[in-house]
């Protein structure tokens, strides 16, 4: 029996891995069985470590500017393989990184998400996965391009200042100080949203409020990233502006599909199952194990662990999947592709108590031990 196990990190007690390996442990008490343990991740928060620790690669970490000018700490991965680098934009440019008293749409940047990017390629990367999830702005991606040598000039043929609030002043661009080792890199980009650049779906009118955005100037900062699009197309014969997540992360999705080469925006957990290459491994499976920390209807809405399912059942392989906690709905998961779910915790406990690294791996192991002893009796 060959099982496969893919988990999300339980987020505060588990990593990906440290779940995974509690499940197999689990699975060996019961049965012989030849097991292998994938990292898995949305394309979010977490995606980095659950990639180069699952993988085998090795962090790198720098200072970039932040959203706001200041200096931040910005960690990112390299892959085993030296040329793949695993990036999240909110290392550089989260909204995370801004005291909700001080966020500034006018001024806040991507430029340090260029820098981190730079950083890759001086490094020797030329692939690179990249969530964008979580910013703190709303200026298009020029801060990021910026930082990779792209200059967008005024009329006086001086650079613009930082953030959305000069975009409207654009009249050209000059990349002659863009790498020429970019022509050859190439961006997956994890974006689960689809908004398009401008517009009342666009990412100042849809996403600006949570990033300081007032209500009376939606239309105005609009019209600036109308007229960054309007100067981009000129620039570059393309327009992406209403493409389907164009507006991610402030405009970022439409800076890296018009100004960077070879460049995918796919979903996150797409994304994350083709880097750590799980189809290879689920050809051939009996059983795959998946899950995350609290499964409900909205796992079914398409969370990683019904990407997974989706993956398992193109083969025909049964797909049990593990929960910190189970709701009354989350019976809808079965009709997504996850044959049997169970909670692990055992018994009345505190939310502290189950959420402790030390008892979360002992009743991720405990709880896979008994599913398996049962697999393997032929109860299924």
């Amino acid at each position: 029996m060959k099982v496969v196990i893919a988990i999300d990190s339980f987020k505060g007690s588990m990593s990906s891995m440290e779940a995974g390996n509690a499940a197999k442990a689990g699975v060996e008490r019961a049965c012989t069985a030849d097991i292998v343990v994938k990292p898995l991740a949305d394309g979010g928060e977490g995606t980095t470590e659950a990639l180069v620790e699952g993988l085998g690669g090795e962090y790198v970490t720098l200072k970039v500017t932040g959203p706001l000018g200041e200096k931040v700490c910005a960690k990112y991965g390299i892959l085993p393989d030296k040329k793949t680098a695993v990036l999240e934009m909110a290392e550089a440019a989260g909204i995370i990184l801004v005291k909700h008293g001080e966020l500034n749409p006018r001024a806040a940047t991507t430029y340090g998400v260029g820098e981190m990017i730079l950083d890759a390629v001086k490094r020797g990367c030329r692939e690179f996965i990249i969530g964008i999830g979580g910013s703190a702005t709303s200026e298009g991606g020029t801060g990021m391009l910026q930082a990779l040598g792209y200059k967008f000039l005024n009329v006086e043929g001086v650079s613009i200042a930082s953030g959305l609030q000069e975009l409207d002043k654009i009249v050209s661009v000059d990349i002659s100080n863009v790498p020429e080792e970019l022509k050859n890199c190439h961006f997956h980009i994890a974006c689960d949203v689809k908004n398009p650049l401008c517009g009342e779906n666009g990412a100042v009118y849809v996403y600006g409020p949570q990033k300081g955005v007032k209500e009376e100037e939606k239309q105005m900062f609009d019209e600036k990233m109308k007229h960054f699009a309007d100067k981009t197309q000129e620039f570059t014969g393309r327009d992406y502006r209403m493409a389907e997540g164009a507006g991610a992360a402030g405009g970022l999705g439409f800076a890296f599909l018009s100004y960077l080469p070879n460049v995918q925006l796919k979903t996150g957990i797409d994304i994350v199952l083709d880097a750590i290459r799980l189809e290879d491994e689920v050809k051939d499976a009996d059983i795959v194990i998946t899950g995350e920390g609290r499964l409900d209807s909205q796992t079914a809405m398409g969370k990683v662990p019904v990407g997974v399912a989706r993956l398992a059942k193109k083969y025909n392989a049964k797909v049990v999947a593990f929960a910190g906690g189970v709701t009354k709905d989350a019976g809808v998961c079965n009709g997504a592709g996850i044959d049997a779910f169970f909670p692990i915790v055992r018994g009345v406990t505190t939310l502290d108590e189950a959420m402790d690294p030390k008892n979360a791996k002992e009743n991720m192991e405990l709880a896979a031990e008994q599913v398996f002893r049962m697999l393997n009796k032929g109860f299924f």
